[in-house]
């Protein structure tokens, strides 16, 4: 994570953090659809960072997102996917 400011053309970097991910608090966390998944700092401006986690609770808890998230995900394929039938069967009876 890296902290800055900038002045006009110039970028000034104020401090650099490296911490493993299971140090971040799920609380500043979100996963967007991308691939399996893309784990996303959900606001720059919030970022909590919990030293004291061990990686397998953080893991769970990835997990526990994940239960939630594809579901979530599957739906709104879903109705994507019947939307677009909707589409299809309007275009079918459309004459030429």
């Amino acid at each position: 994570m890296v902290k800055y400011q900038t002045r006009e053309l110039d970028i000034d970097v104020l401090d650099v953090s490296f911490v493993p991910i299971e140090n971040l608090d799920w609380g500043c966390l979100t996963i967007g659809a991308l691939g399996w998944g893309q784990i996303q700092i959900a606001n720059s401006r919030n970022i909590d960072i919990n030293r004291r986690v061990k990686r397998k609770a953080w893991m769970l808890q990835l997990c526990d997102q994940l239960d939630q998230f594809y579901p979530r995900e599957i739906a709104k394929i879903q109705e994507r996917v019947s939307f677009f039938a909707q589409v299809r069967e309007h275009w079918e009876t459309w004459p030429d």
